[in-house]
């Protein structure tokens, strides 16, 4: 059964990933000072983002150390267009939200009125 993100606290999924990597780098046999020492950061930052804190930069260097940076293709997928999106472009990407489609997801204006 998939995890429901959008039940838990930020804090919670935070804690989860640095689970998730410690798990990684245990399963690899790593400990946390040969880890730091090869992605040339701190053992503390090892330890912060084991502990759900951290940066994007720092964990992107972890994954590479642990030869995992394909988790970031299940992170945020790449979003796929039509043919008929591709074709209305004309081959020119995206650079602007027009902000006329609605809100993100959990965005109300009324906590407890649905959106629809």
């Amino acid at each position: 059964m998939p995890t429901d993100y959008y039940a838990q606290s930020d804090q919670a999924i935070g804690q989860d990933l640095g689970r998730r990597l410690r798990a990684l780098r245990l399963r690899q046999d790593r400990t946390q000072e040969e880890l730091a020492h090869r992605a040339a950061i701190s053992i503390g930052t090892i330890k912060a983002l084991e502990a759900g804190k951290g940066k994007l930069e720092t964990l992107i260097a972890v994954l590479r150390e642990l030869g995992a940076l394909e988790a970031l293709d299940g992170f945020i997928p790449e979003p796929a267009l039509s043919p008929l999106q591709l074709a209305r472009r004309r081959g020119r990407s995206r650079e602007r939200a027009s902000g006329r489609h609605g809100k993100a997801p959990g965005d109300h204006e009324d906590e407890g009125t649905p959106s629809w």
